[in-house]
């Protein structure tokens, strides 16, 4: 037998499980311990002291003449018996034989049947009288024992052997079927992580501080109405200046709305700091709840297994009752049995007394009677499951009281696990929902943010550009600290994958502040932080994967000059990137797209009027559409990258204004159209480097103004003497081709500055290569030049001279005399520098701060 704890262990649940059971599973368990104790009782009387005791009838002469050998085939007959009192008193007979058997002649008592016996025995039955009061049957105690067995078997209904087993089993069942939700792999492991969550959140600093400052806002809110202030705050403009964002615009107002595209969102107060550890609980909580509710949101298991188990138990309620109810009246006190063991005993008719009959049908009573009542409360579970749609959860409520106005309702068995804990106590799921809000989370790491970066600590970020400019580089933080809009001296600001970047009002006092990096930083900005952006901001990078990043305020900042775009701009949304909006920007000098663009979207003729410098960048996509470029008549620079442009627009030519122009990093492989630059009066520069160009043409000398041009990392195999006609050219890059001879006509270009033939071919340097006088950059390298000529000490203005890689077996001592050579700026093999003279390797490691300045 099972002792009452093993039994009740089925029963038993984690006590955090608790806030997951309503009051009715609570008393449908405690009504099945109840039942549980009743079977168990049931059970220990049955196996101490159940016991059947019977006796044989010995039917008197009176009946046996009445019922003189009957047949006996019927299986219940009715035998009169006289009680003590003289009554007669009928008795119900279970028949097991064919035919009556013939009672041994056993005398009987004088009192009450000494009338029927014969005269001749009077003497003997005197003397039994005076020995015994009762009637001798002639059986042995074993026999009785054996009679006794037989008939607990034979005349006891099956019921009152196997109650308790039966209460036991049921019970067992009900117990099971209420914890089932409990126990079951794929619904336990959610149960637990969500009570685990649930009682963090609950207890978490950070819900006491958000519902506290939700409280004081209220308060602070009835203050308001009470002195009856105005229903708008006096600082919310409502005005339609120039260049006023829309309402579609992603900022925020000074009253602590966020306008965005989706929806308006509302900050919470301030609240006090937290303890950095606090900080960091709530934050993971704030990821668990996220995942937690990705993971349960996608399926209703818990709440089907809760139906079906209350389903089980409503049925199985049913069913005992309805079989239980037919036994109640067959447990009686009294049984008559015919066993089919007259050979052995003497007797066919016994009649038997059970001696827990009573107890039994009390203990049945009281056992359907709290099936009614734990049928009754499973009908009402049915109900409630079934009367409200379960599984969806609103946090209406939650947002009425609060300012976390953002709350999202949940659904499926999310929805079902906070039905349940609002049974258990509401205020669990208010606390709870706390930590579903997008801007308590904000606020969260808000606070951290600026308990983190402090002042100083943003003051040691603080460094130098190229452009000797200060600035400040944020990467991955939560949002932008407060500390850096006190930064005051601050000229640039580079914010990097801050999603939740906010632009306050205090950015105003950033005197400075000129230029603004926002990489995949869809940032907001309030309404005063707006107008100092679109007054002072004069450079604007940004960087985004998607053109939703792209904030809209950034087309409505009127005094912007330089505005570089980079991302994935593709030609079918080309339309989102919303460059109509680009007319606001009536100041803009540069714009820098770098994307993957099939065409020249032809709304940047908005800018057309004043914009002076143009870039695309592409990514290898193939540009085809530049048609637009005709309209951009004053350009002054244009770049074209990237784009696998096979040969030179045609669109460029119509750029009268053009200075410079760069096609890097294409495809081309002829400039044949190179005459029609005669026309473009104003270009000094041409960058046609890091393509796949074989000869150039002798229509290149129409282009006589021309100062600069790069023709390196091309398949070039010799320079045509029309080059060196162009009187005005002082850079000429031929870098990394298949040069092998440097023409003698290099001695006309009289302006050269600056002559680049690095990675070629080249193995003699003509003499007159030293006319060009004005030489400062000389690159040689990696070349099979064996020899420098003595007259390389004619360049005096050579400051950078590059020898490397060639096949040199000394310096000439002469370049002592190139009085602005120092050896930082010659690139050599050191032990051709140390072969040297020792007074020009003395000239060479001169300060070059002296000689340099009178050069100038």
């Amino acid at each position: 037998m099972f002792t009452l704890a093993e039994v009740a262990s089925l029963n038993d649940i984690q006590p955090t499980y608790r806030i997951l059971k309503p009051w009715w599973d609570v008393f449908m368990d405690y009504l099945a311990v109840v039942m549980l104790m009743v079977a168990i009782f049931a059970g220990t009387m049955q196996l101490t002291k159940d016991q059947v005791v019977c006796l044989p009838v010995l039917q008197s002469t009176v009946n046996s003449k009445a019922q003189p050998g009957t047949s006996g085939k019927a299986d219940f007959t009715t035998v009169e018996t006289t009680t003590g009192q003289g009554e007669a008193s009928s008795m119900r007979t279970v028949s097991f034989g064919s035919a009556p058997t013939v009672t041994p002649d056993i005398p009987l008592s004088g009192a009450t049947f000494s009338q029927h016996q014969p005269t001749e025995s009077g003497q003997e039955l005197k003397k039994e009288q005076k020995d015994s009061s009762g009637r001798k049957t002639n059986l042995d105690f074993q026999q009785y024992v054996f009679i006794n067995q037989m008939c607990y078997h034979l005349a006891l209904p099956w019921y009152s052997k196997y109650f308790p087993y039966l209460v036991l089993i049921h019970t067992i069942i009900l117990i099971v079927s209420s914890n089932f939700w409990f126990k079951y792999p794929k619904t336990c492991s959610k149960i637990e992580h969500f009570v685990s969550i649930l009682g963090k959140c609950f207890e978490s600093p950070w819900t006491t501080k958000a519902l506290s400052e939700t409280a004081c806002e209220d308060s602070e809110e009835n203050k308001q109405r009470l002195t009856g202030a105005q229903s708008l705050p006096k600082y919310v403009s409502t005005s339609s200046d120039e260049g006023s964002p829309s309402a579609s615009t992603p900022m925020i107002t000074k009253s602590g709305f966020k306008f965005s595209a989706d929806k308006p969102m509302i900050e919470v107060p301030s609240v006090t700091i937290l303890d950095k550890k606090d900080g960091e609980q709530a934050k993971a909580l704030f990821e668990k709840v996220r995942k937690f509710r990705a993971h349960v949101e996608d399926s209703d298991l818990i709440y089907k297994l809760y139906v079906g188990q209350t389903v089980i138990k409503t049925v199985k309620f049913i069913f005992i009752l309805c079989y239980t109810a037919n036994f109640v009246n067959t447990i009686s006190f009294e049984h008559i049995c015919n066993p089919k063991v007259e050979h052995l005993i003497g007797y066919t008719q016994f009649e038997c007394t059970h001696n827990m009959a009573y107890m039994l049908k009390k203990l049945l009573i009281s056992y359907i009677s709290l099936i009614c009542v734990y049928g009754f409360i499973c009908l009402y579970t049915l109900f409630w499951l079934f009367r409200i749609p379960l599984k969806e959860y609103s946090f209406e409520k939650v947002r009425e009281e609060s300012s976390f106005s953002d709350i999202p309702d949940v659904k499926n068995d999310f929805a079902f696990l906070l039905h349940m804990v609002d049974q258990y106590d509401q205020l669990y799921s208010k606390r709870f929902g706390v930590f579903l809000s997008e801007v308590s989370e904000n606020k969260l790491r808000e606070i951290s943010l600026n308990h983190e970066w402090t002042f100083e600590k943003l003051r040691q970020h603080v460094s130098r550009n190229a452009q000797d400019k200060q600035e400040l580089h944020l990467f991955m933080l939560s949002g932008v600290p407060d500390a850096v809009f006190d930064l005051t001296d601050l000229d640039v600001l580079k914010l990097e994958l801050i999603p939740e970047a906010k632009i306050p009002a205090k950015i105003s006092q950033m005197t400075n502040l000129q230029e603004l990096h926002l990489c995949h930083c869809p940032a907001k900005v309030e309404q005063t932080a707006f107008s100092f952006l679109r007054d002072h901001l004069r450079c604007l990078y940004v960087k985004f994967t998607d053109v939703a990043e792209i904030p809209a305020w950034v087309y409505l900042l009127k005094n912007l000059r330089e505005l570089y775009l980079i991302g994935n701009l593709n030609s079918e949304n080309n339309k989102m990137i919303g460059l109509e909006s680009l007319r606001e920007l009536r100041h803009l000098k540069i714009l820098h797209v770098k994307s993957n663009l099939t065409k020249i979207p032809p709304n940047i003729t908005d800018v057309a009027p004043h914009l002076t410098k143009l870039v695309i960048h592409n990514d290898g996509t193939k540009l085809v559409v530049l048609n637009s470029l005709k309209k951009m008549t004053n350009v002054a620079e244009l770049e074209l990258q990237n784009c696998e442009l096979e040969r030179i627009p045609h669109a460029i030519f119509s750029l009268s204004n053009l200075q410079e122009l760069d096609l890097k990093s294409n495809s081309i492989r002829t400039i044949e159209e190179i005459i029609s630059f005669q026309h473009l009066k104003r270009l000094t520069c041409l960058k046609l480097w890091h393509n796949k160009i074989v000869n150039i043409p002798s229509s290149i000398t129409h282009i006589k103004n021309l100062e600069s041009l790069y023709l390196s990392n091309n398949k070039l195999e010799s320079l045509p003497a029309a080059v060196f006609s162009l009187q005005k050219l002082r850079c000429l890059d031929v870098s990394y081709n298949s040069i092998a001879l440097i023409p003698v006509e290099i001695g006309l270009l009289q302006n050269l500055q600056h002559f680049h033939i690095t990675g070629n071919k080249v193995d003699i340097l003509p003499k007159q290569l030293f006319k060009c006088v004005k030489l400062r950059t000389l690159s040689l390298g990696q070349n099979c030049i064996t020899s420098i000529p003595d007259k390389v000490s004619q360049l005096l203005q050579l400051t950078h001279l590059e020898l490397k890689g060639n096949c040199l077996d000394r310096l000439p001592a002469t370049l002592g005399q190139c009085q602005l050579l120092r050896k930082s700026g010659l690139v050599v093999e050191d032990h051709l520098f140390d072969a040297l003279p020792s007074e020009v390797k003395e000239v060479l490691n001169q300060d070059t701060s002296i000689p340099f300045a009178n050069g100038i």
